[in-house]
């Protein structure tokens, strides 16, 4: 009897152990979407006026300058930190130890399920894009090649206006104000994306219509 009370507590156990896992694994996923939806302003805040930083530095130094000084100051501190608590511990005549001693004796190493994990998880990103670009540069399907063929060329004016760092810090700027814009006025804009999606799709059948006889049998089948 207390073997088995034994057991069915340890099982408990784990499985509260792995729902807890779950819940955070759930959590993290959501903190991106709950950053950029402003669900909590201070984090949301904080996390944007880092990035804003941290891409205005690149944007007036190099890559090897800002990751040296964050850097430098991340030594800085912890240096700092390390000379007050030995002072106070000679002053108090304590022994405390290491103040980063329980961050010295973490485990900070990946294992190797989860580097394979995101290994794999990558890879089949990589040959799905691999597939998806031959598929689009040997004009697989006409149509779609020629909507690339607009796309690039509408970047090749966006690229004279604005260089790589610009266009990263103005989409850092989409990315954490549209999400609660449109959740404000998500009616609005859906319908309005509806009728722009409904143009497009005009158009094309329109384009597709003028296509020469064999491109068209060839998109049938």
């Amino acid at each position: 009897t207390m073997d088995s009370m034994t057991q069915s507590s340890q099982i408990s156990s784990s499985h509260g152990f792995a729902d807890g896992q779950n819940a955070a694994a759930k959590e993290s996923k959501l903190s991106v979407k709950d950053l950029i939806h402003w669900r909590d302003p201070k984090k949301s805040g904080l996390a944007f006026g880092l990035s804003m930083l941290l891409l205005l530095s690149l944007a007036a130094f190099s890559v090897i300058s800002v990751a040296s000084y964050l850097l430098l100051a991340l030594l800085c501190v912890t240096i700092t930190f390390r000379i007050y608590k030995s002072v106070i511990q000679a002053v108090q005549k304590s022994s405390d130890g290491h103040p980063f001693k329980s961050l010295i004796e973490k485990d900070v190493s990946i294992p190797p399920e989860t580097f394979r994990k995101h290994v794999d998880c990558g890879l089949s990103y990589i040959n799905r894009a691999l597939k998806q670009m031959s598929r689009l540069f040997l004009v697989e399907d006409l149509v779609d090649s020629l909507k690339l063929a607009v796309i690039m060329w509408l970047f090749t004016y966006v690229g004279a206006v604005f260089n790589g760092i610009t266009i990263l810090i103005l989409a850092n700027i989409l990315l954490f104000a549209v999400p609660p814009i449109y959740e404000k006025n998500k009616t609005q804009i859906d319908k309005y994306m509806d009728l722009v999606r409904t143009q497009v799709n005009t158009t094309m059948a329109k384009l597709q219509e003028k296509l020469p006889g064999a491109v068209k049998s060839n998109k049938t089948e």
